[in-house]
């Protein structure tokens, strides 16, 4: 038990009691159908109005262990170079949540025929609460854990640039750009501690190349930059069968590796999978891996007859 308390303590430091999104923003498995939670530009990319919802389940069966759900949205306005969307995060870690809704706003040039260039801006709120006196330490008194935080809210705005192609596409983004200060407590030397958010930098990146009639590879990236923490890179390597079904590995630099699974039941409704192992951290010992359930559909406009099908991205 001491074990276990002594690790929830470090997940709450860590993960949430000192910032809004710690040393790391929320990780995915499925972080190629949550781009617009990362890259405003990526609004209306779709050329429909299409709806994603994804839950993640981390370290499953470790007390206190992180559990995410986005839901996103986005569309082209009746304007084939404006793009509009909003993303609702809720984000568990022990006695720490963190709640964010943000809207995105992206005008999308029409390079040439191929390719576009989007220019994406966000704005929304976080709020954090934090039942921090309810853990049981065993170094009483401390205080990092003596003060709960009740319904924070904190502004925020974000840039992002995402530019793409049928088969290509790559963007960089920074969604939280202030970085906020919300707490101050005295540490037992006398001195004095404030908690901030910290301001996050994403690339991402992936391409499709077809190796026979029936089979493509996909190969997709992100990278996470933050102060204060390393580079951290998912490299995800996926197969397309017959347009309909993706098999696929993935590999996140120092933390873990996985598979993911998803199926087009028709041209608008893909669901996904994806079970991945945290090799890299301490918890790995007590916990049955992290597992993501991903549905995303896309409703058709009136004005046409169908998706460009297949839609990669």
């Amino acid at each position: 038990m001491k074990t276990l308390k002594k690790l929830t303590a470090v997940l709450v430091l860590s993960l949430g009691s000192l910032a809004l999104h710690a040393q790391q923003a929320p990780m995915f498995t499925h972080y190629m159908y949550n781009t617009l939670a990362v890259n405003p530009g990526y609004a209306g990319s779709r050329e429909a109005l299409s709806i994603t919802a994804l839950h993640r389940s981390q370290w499953v069966g470790f007390k206190g262990a992180p559990t995410t759900q986005t839901l996103t949205m986005h569309a082209p306005l009746r304007s084939k170079h404006i793009g509009i969307g909003l993303t609702a995060m809720n984000d568990r870690i022990g006695p720490v949540n963190n709640t964010s809704v943000f809207g995105q706003f992206a005008y999308i040039m029409q390079l040439n025929k191929k390719s576009k260039l989007a220019l994406g801006l966000s704005g929304g709120v976080h709020i954090l609460q934090a039942n921090l006196s309810s853990l049981e330490l065993d170094q009483q008194n401390d205080p990092v854990f003596t003060n709960n935080i009740n319904s924070h809210v904190a502004p925020n705005f974000g840039f992002g640039a995402y530019y793409s192609r049928k088969r290509f596409y790559a963007g960089v983004s920074s969604p939280d750009l202030l970085e906020n200060k919300y707490s101050a407590f005295k540490l037992a030397d006398g001195t004095t501690q404030t908690g901030k958010e910290q301001r996050h930098y994403f690339f991402i990146a992936g391409a499709v190349f077809n190796l026979t009639d029936q089979v493509a590879f996909k190969p997709t990236t992100l990278v996470k930059a933050t102060a204060g923490a390393p580079v951290q890179v998912d490299v995800t390597a996926s197969f397309i069968l017959m347009e309909k079904v993706l098999l696929g590995a993935m590999y996140r630099t120092g933390d873990a590796a996985g598979v993911l699974v998803g199926l087009d039941l028709n041209e608008q409704f893909h669901i996904g999978y994806s079970f991945d192992w945290s090799y890299g951290v301490r918890t790995f010992k007590y916990n049955q891996g992290s597992h993501e359930i991903m549905l995303r559909y896309d409703f058709i406009f009136s004005s046409k007859k169908q998706i460009d099908s297949p839609r990669y991205f």
